[in-house]
């Protein structure tokens, strides 16, 4: 199953856009949640619940809406 590792930085786009990307980095991470900070934002860091997807950790750092994006362990930013 591939999970979610503090340091590495998470990439996810826009239901509607697809050139509308959103990068997080993991910087803390429990069992059953995970803190996420936006990259290249000042703003405070995200805790969500990780849930399992295609045995893949995933959480929904914009909140839970009908065409929220899904940020997933297998996307992760190529350095």
């Amino acid at each position: 199953m591939q999970v979610f590792e503090v340091g590495k930085q998470y990439a996810m786009s826009s239901v509607c856009d697809s050139e509308c990307i959103w990068s997080y980095e993991v910087i803390k991470r429990t069992a059953k949640t995970v803190t996420l900070q936006q990259v290249d934002r000042n703003e405070k860091p995200i805790v969500r619940r990780i849930s399992i997807w295609n045995d893949c950790e995933s959480v929904m750092p914009l909140g839970i809406y009908s065409i929220a994006p899904c940020l997933t362990a297998e996307k992760v930013v190529k350095a």
